[in-house]
């Protein structure tokens, strides 16, 4: 059973009882009932339809007819006069959009040319009132109680009719204030009087709601109002749009044959609207066939769309199309304004108009287009359709796309999927859509397009898939991609992105070295990347190489701690890591001479207290004896006391203190610029140091000069030195030859480097001077890379040495400075 929504039209004859003539009243019911017959007869898309009637009771006569929101009348009349009226509240907050008025006008111009050349009718009383707006917003004419039949001949025939009178019914005769003038003048009509109607229409719509000629029910007011109607005119002119100004001056002249004729009106540029043409073609949409329908809701309505007031979207758009979406043969066509109007709507008006009928498209059956188009925009309907609505009605049409045998529909629910991805719980993406979207892959993996969709997917889906199915569906899905298109490139390289770094995703190492970056590496040089893909390539197999270095190194390091399994080897592997393990060059100043470390636990002072014991110190130097296996070499013995080689600290430092060849007498040293360097800056100093001043004075000849000679003079005293150690007690302690601490004569050179302390054999200075060896100047750079300690001057035999030395130094300086 269908219920339809019908408006109901009853006229109460007890109104006509006011005439005081039953006869009378019989003409007013009679009259009704000829314009219901009218309506019946000519039956128009821009006429008002009559639904049943009419009913005639002794009280009433009544008759249905489709859905009316009001007259227009009711609609243009100002709020203040229509409280003067009785039924005028379905309108009192009703405004016409600009549109609307031209479509309406437009509207009113076809019943007319339907009229006047299809039935040859005149319609004799077109006003405000007897025209009619749905609730659609379509504009109905009405009111045929007045008709007159005319000639079917080509020009406009005229007949004769009886003029307005007063001493007829108001309720039997036309409204005074829209008869044409030839009508009152001359007692003829033709169908261009119903245009003079149709003008003073157009004129009160803009003049809220009256009339240019207000005669008031009196056929002598008329006339003199008449004379004035082109000034009225004038005076509302501004008001009417500029395209319509030129029809409505030639439609209200006195002359008929100004008028145009309905046909013209209906072609001026001022109706050439393409939101009029889309309304006019949704008004007769029943009248047409399954293609015309079809190319309409696909195109013109698809392209109209957006210009289409909104208002308009519910009064004329939404109607037309929830009567098509019953019909499989448009449903396709007609989805797609449905979708866009989905789009566009609020929430609420969504779920409050259009849910309660687009439901019933869920359950239909659909052809494969219609099918198609619904799971690709599912996106849409999901934006819009609540939460509570979306398990129930949305996710089995998707769910019932992927079991579909078509090859299309299959595709667009894998689109539907990726689109409903968050809506979809785990359970149902392991088990219907991943296990779907990996069998329609495998139908045609070579296919562009197809592999895209199945990545997009699988990118959607990933993080609700377990492990396992990483592991069995998707990587191989990967793995058997073929990547020569550079999309499908970019979408497996992004799901590798992905899953790079994430335990659950099972990207091992393992895998992503033997499996993975080879089959990326060759992409690299792919002629179809452009430099954005190339560069998110490249990105991600950087990423995906620091993820094998940051596992591979913490995998060494805990191998090698599990090595180290008791505590001395753990020691040792400590030691191994250790910042204090440093890489040294190794340390040999000449040959025979060996550094060894001794370390005390005794002080300084008990070190000197027994230094007898192992031979007679010079310069902190200590010979073997005969007896020592290693008697003949250089032993250089350490004085850090308890300390490693490591450690930048030496408990008691010496400090020597090297003299620059910069002073400007002989006998004078400077000692201002001389820099002091303790071998630590921590521990105190026991006790003072003399500085011995082993340089020479510096005299005032040059530089290059001075070295040369002082050189040889040095080498000279060195001989005299070496022999009075053969005859002294020192030489018998040692066979070896002592070292002295002197002062490199390459640091004075013209490279000016800073000047380094050097262990020299006594018996070979000048010819082995590359062989030394930097260790005890505190102003050398090498013996702070190696960190010796420093030697101590531990006898008073040594002191008397250097004595001798140093004044055979001064005796040569003087020498040479004498001949000089």
């Amino acid at each position: 059973m269908h219920l339809w929504e019908v408006s109901v039209f009853v006229f109460e004859k007890k109104t006509a009882e006011k005439l005081h003539k039953p006869r009378r009243r019989e003409v007013v019911t009679e009259l009704l009932r000829h314009g219901i017959r009218q309506l019946e007869r000519h039956r128009h898309p821009r006429l008002l339809q009559v639904v049943a009637g009419p009913e005639d009771t002794p009280e009433t006569l009544s008759f249905y007819s489709e859905p009316i929101m009001a007259s227009l009348s009711n609609i243009i009349t100002p709020p203040d006069e229509k409280e003067k009226e009785k039924g005028t509240s379905l309108s009192k907050d009703y405004k016409f959009l600009e549109v609307e008025i031209k479509y309406g006008i437009l509207q009113l111009t076809e019943a007319l040319s339907f009229l006047h050349y299809s039935c040859h009718v005149i319609h004799r009383n077109v006003t405000p009132a007897s025209v009619f707006v749905t609730k659609r917003g379509t504009w109905k004419l009405g009111g045929l109680e007045f008709t007159e039949k005319v000639g079917e001949g080509e020009g406009p025939d005229n007949i004769t009719v009886q003029p307005w009178t007063s001493r007829a019914p108001k309720m039997t005769q036309p409204d005074l204030d829209y008869i044409s003038p030839e009508v009152q003048s001359s007692s003829t009509c033709s169908v261009l009087s119903d245009m003079f109607s149709l003008g003073m229409c157009i004129c009160a719509i803009y003049n809220s709601g009256r009339s240019l000629i207000e005669a008031s029910h009196s056929s002598s007011v008329y006339q003199k109002q008449l004379e004035v109607v082109g000034e009225q005119v004038n005076n509302v002119l501004p008001k009417v749009p500029l395209g319509l100004q030129e029809a409505v001056v030639r439609l209200v002249s006195r002359d008929p044959r100004q008028r145009p004729t309905s046909q013209l009106v209906a072609l001026i540029k001022y109706f050439s609207d393409p939101v009029v043409h889309a309304l006019q073609f949704l008004d007769v949409i029943n009248m047409k066939d399954p293609t015309q329908k079809t190319h309409f809701y696909r195109t013109t309505l698809m392209e109209t769309m957006p210009v289409i007031p909104k208002k308009l979207w519910f009064l004329h758009v939404w109607p037309s199309l929830q009567q098509e979406m019953r019909t499989q043969e448009v449903l396709a066509a007609v989805l797609q304004p449905i979708l866009q109007l989905i789009s566009d709507v609020t929430t609420d008006e969504y779920e409050n108009i259009i849910l309660p009928h687009f439901r019933v498209v869920f359950n239909l059956p659909k052809s494969i287009q219609a099918s198609v188009t619904l799971l690709e925009n599912i996106h849409v309907i999901l934006e819009k359709t609540p939460s509570e609505d979306v398990s129930t009605d949305i996710l089995p049409i998707i769910y019932s796309g992927l079991e579909s045998s078509t090859v299309q529909v299959q595709v667009a629910a894998v689109v539907a999927a990726t689109n409903a991805s968050e809506y979809m719980d785990a359970d149902a993406i392991k088990k219907t859509v991943l296990p779907r979207t990996k069998a329609i892959y495998e139908k045609s993996p070579t296919d562009v397009s197809l592999c895209l969709t199945v990545l997009g997917c699988i990118e959607k889906i990933l993080d609700k898939l377990e492990r396992s199915a990483i592991i069995d569906d998707v990587l191989p899905i990967l793995a058997d991609v073929k990547l020569q298109d550079a999309d499908v490139t970019v979408k497996v390289v992004n799901i590798y992105r992905l899953m790079l770094g994430v335990k659950k995703f099972g990207l091992s190492v393992n895998l992503l070295a033997t499996r993975i970056l080879p089959s990326l590496l060759p992409l690299t040089v792919s002629p179809s990347l452009n430099l954005i893909q190339f560069s998110f390539l490249l990105q991600t197999i950087h990423e995906m190489l620091d993820h094998i270095d940051k596992q591979q190194r913490n995998k060494l390091k805990l191998d090698n701690l599990s090595l180290a399994s008791s505590p001395g080897e753990k020691r040792l592997l400590r030691h191994q890591l250790s910042s204090d393990n440093m890489s040294l060059s190794p340390f040999s100043p000449v040959p025979n001479v060996r550094i060894q470390d001794t370390r005390m636990s005794s002080s300084a002072e008990d070190f000197l207290s027994r230094r007898g014991s192992s031979g007679i110190g010079f310069l902190g130097y200590s010979f073997s004896g005969p007896s020592s296996p290693d008697s003949n070499l250089l032993r250089v013995q350490s004085a850090t006391i308890g300390r490693r080689l490591s450690d930048n600290e030496l408990m008691m430092p010496p400090k020597i203190r090297v003299a620059l060849s910069s002073a400007s007498s002989p006998g004078e040293t400077s000692t201002g610029s001389l820099p002091i360097r303790r071998h630590s800056s921590i521990g105190p100093e026991r006790r003072g140091s003399t500085c011995t001043n082993l340089s020479p004075p510096t005299p005032t000849r040059p530089r290059r000069s001075l070295d040369l000679h002082y050189s040889q003079a040095l080498s000279r005293t060195l001989t005299k030195s070496q022999s009075f150690l053969k005859n002294s007690s020192i030489a018998n302690a040692s066979k070896s030859v002592p070292m002295l601490l002197t002062p490199s004569p390459v640091s004075n050179l013209g490279s000016r480097r800073q000047s380094t302390c050097s262990i020299t054999s006594l018996s070979g200075l000048d010819s082995r001077r590359s062989s030394t060896a930097s260790i005890g100047n505190p102003l050398g750079s090498s013996y702070k890379s190696h960190r010796r300690p420093s030697a101590l001057i531990s006898n008073s035999s040594s002191g008397n040495l250097l004595q001798q030395l140093s004044a055979g130094v001064v005796s040569t300086y003087q020498l040479f400075s004498s001949k000089s």
